[in-house]
């Protein structure tokens, strides 16, 4: 199993999967997105194209069969153009968890999404302050509020601290990707099982802009909707999500 982290963290964004995942009999690979974390940081090409063919890469070297693509937020685009450029002959099953898929960009034929205005201003901000705006956009993470905490300070800090210390160019040039690809067309080559988790309160990806349309284009899908679930359900959900996770591996 693959696990493909959100921007803008590492692969430590999955500390509650990993272990359970490996307990639960799978070989598991979490590895850092370029720009991010422990990987190298190119001062160009971030397009969900070359962060697909990373992740190609990865399962050729390590000559792996049989895989399972978990992608979490901006990596469940990784998961769509993976089985767009490399196709599925070597993808058992995957998984998108609070993923952007499929469209972020609100658009004539898409009235619910992100309004420009606004993911134009994500990009300002993160030109101007880039750090200043990933203390706040992770509390936004968890539905974070100061009189009814639901993470702690100390996990708002480690993200912080993973965010900040990504490469700045990686940081925007992934805002772009995921601001401004269209997965839409693309959907009908996830032609595999596919689990589809959303929280019905996530504040990042609304869920009927996301999991609701991607349940309806993928054919073969299983969508679980988590109540009162945020967009960081890899944390504050864990359990619930990996209960879930691991039923449909098993299933």
């Amino acid at each position: 199993m693959i696990l493909i982290h959100g921007w803008p963290l590492s692969h430590k964004s999955w500390e509650h999967q990993i272990w359970a995942i490996v307990e639960a009999g799978y070989r598991c690979i979490a590895y850092d997105r370029r720009g991010f974390g422990n990987s190298s940081a190119p001062f160009r090409d971030y397009d969900y194209s070359t962060l697909a063919s990373d992740l190609n890469a990865i399962i050729q070297q390590l000559e792996l069969e049989n895989v399972i693509l978990v992608g979490f937020s901006m990596g469940g685009g990784e998961v769509v153009r993976y089985c767009t450029d490399f196709g599925t002959h070597n993808i058992t099953k995957a998984a998108l968890i609070s993923s952007i898929i499929p469209v972020v960009a609100k658009k004539d034929d898409n009235p619910n999404g992100v309004p420009q205005k606004d993911l134009e201003d994500i990009l300002n901000a993160l030109q101007s302050d880039r750090v200043g705006f990933l203390k706040g956009f992770h509390k936004n993470f968890y539905n974070f509020k100061d009189d009814d905490k639901t993470v702690s300070e100390a996990q708002l800090h480690f993200d912080w601290s993973i965010a900040s210390h990504a490469s700045p160019i990686a940081t925007i040039q992934c805002a772009k990707a995921w601001a401004e690809t269209d997965f839409r067309p693309e959907l009908k080559n996830v032609d595999v099982p596919t689990l589809i988790v959303h929280g019905d309160a996530d504040n990042i990806v609304p869920k009927a802009t996301a999991g609701d349309q991607a349940a309806k284009e993928i054919a073969n899908n299983t969508y679980e909707v988590i109540k009162n679930g945020p967009h960081g359900l890899n944390i504050i959900q864990h359990n619930q999500l990996n209960k879930i996770l691991l039923d449909f591996l098993k299933s």
